[in-house]
């Protein structure tokens, strides 16, 4: 009888952990948002652009009616905040907005500073919304252009969009990913500020959001990655591109692999030189009661390419041409952080290595840190070194004798 009691209890206990989920959501009540652009409001503060997926347009299995239509459909909406802008997409679409798979946001360059801090608190606050969210920055277009944008190799734009920044930060080392989180510790912190990848649409904008981009070989219109955009207290102060962008990564201890030509004898780029690994070492020591930042980088490389007759196997040449990369890249990185100062903008975060190395000094100067920061003495130094050429040694070029 007591057996039949306490297994009767323990049901009863049981129930409530049995009840299901209480918060479950149909796939077919939800509109999955893929990607958001957020513009400068003609009439309100913002104009939002929601890119969703339409999941029967998107499969490339054979049967079930999949891929006989664009993959994915955009909706336009406006709104003081941005949660009033979302809430009002409701008169438009029959199905609740679900933003956990959302990857991509795209800010307007046009966004002032207020607006730029509005955004940020409805993306942290928002349970169903990823902080990891990759953030970009749309440069000569609107975020309405690059939402809107097909693409041929990836159904869905965002997706494009998403491996193209993975690529290019993997092959090229001129952008790094940003997400929610990186860009709020920017905007929060005395000591470094944020910054975010630019991405643009080229070609012809008014064909970029028809079916017929995709079906040219050449489309006339596409989406590309391009620079580093720059924000100082949550406003967009300007733009490092190209080697001053790598450069820039390259502080920021972020080179993954990336390449670079080199002159020899007086020939223009005989030498493309792949680093294949690189560290970053930022220190501070104070100088004549100022601090001084030092950056050290160890980058270890091979040879990818050979136009120019040249002895691989004779460890002289070997050694010089580490110098020759080891001075190419000291000219970008002091470019880079030259580039910077005159912005008075401490995208590096050298503020906070002043703090964690000085507090005290720290606390007398952080406020006015933008002006000490473009002051500052950086020294630069670079060791390569070159791990080896490939799979043959000497070029076709000695015995041609060219």
């Amino acid at each position: 009888m007591k057996k039949t009691i306490v297994l009767f209890l323990v049901i009863i206990n049981m129930i409530p952990f049995l009840s299901g989920c209480w918060n479950q959501k149909e796939l077919n009540d939800l509109a999955f948002v893929m990607a958001m652009g957020v513009d400068k409001g003609k009439h309100k503060q913002f104009d939002l652009t929601f890119q969703l997926v339409n999941p029967g347009n998107v499969s490339s299995g054979q049967s079930g009616g999949g891929g006989q239509g664009l993959p994915i459909a955009v909706y336009k909406s406006s709104g003081d905040t941005l949660t009033e802008a979302a809430r009002n997409l409701t008169k438009k679409v029959s199905r609740r907005l679900y933003y956990a798979h959302t990857n991509i946001i795209v800010l307007s360059d046009k966004l002032n500073k207020q607006n730029m801090l509005n955004v940020f608190d409805a993306f942290e606050r928002e349970p169903e919304f990823r902080t990891t969210t990759e953030i970009i920055i749309a440069k000569k277009s609107t975020a309405e252009e690059l939402v809107t944008t097909l693409t041929i190799l990836d159904k869905l734009p965002v997706n494009k969009i998403s491996k193209q920044l993975q690529t290019s930060e993997k092959m090229l080392g001129e952008n790094i990913k940003v997400n929610v989180d990186d860009f709020v510790s920017g905007l929060v912190s005395k000591g470094k500020q944020p910054i975010a990848n630019g991405y643009m649409v080229k070609g012809d904008k008014s064909i970029a959001k028809n079916a017929d981009n995709l079906t040219s070989t050449v489309p006339k219109a596409y989406l590309m990655v391009d620079g580093l955009a720059v924000f100082n207290d949550g406003k967009l102060i300007g733009w490092i591109e190209n080697n001053k962008a790598r450069g820039v990564v390259w502080v920021l201890n972020k080179v993954k692999s990336t390449d670079m030509n080199l002159d020899w004898k007086g020939k223009k780029a005989a030498l493309n030189l792949t680093p294949i690994r690189s560290k970053t070492k930022i220190s501070v020591k104070m100088k004549n009661g100022k601090p001084m930042i030092q950056v050290v980088i160890k980058e270890e490389s091979i040879i990818s390419e050979v136009n120019t007759p040249i002895n691989l196997e004779d460890p002289a040449v070997i050694q010089a041409l580490e110098r020759k990369m080891g001075r190419k890249i000291e000219k970008e990185v002091r470019s880079s952080i030259k580039e910077a100062q005159r912005k008075k903008c401490d995208i590096f975060g050298f503020g906070d290595k002043v703090h964690v190395a000085y507090p005290r000094y720290w606390k007398k100067i952080e406020n006015n840190w933008d002006e000490q920061f473009a002051n500052t003495e950086v020294t630069v130094k670079v060791y390569a070194f070159n791990r080896r050429a490939g799979i043959r040694r000497n070029p076709f070029w000695d015995a041609m004798k060219q």
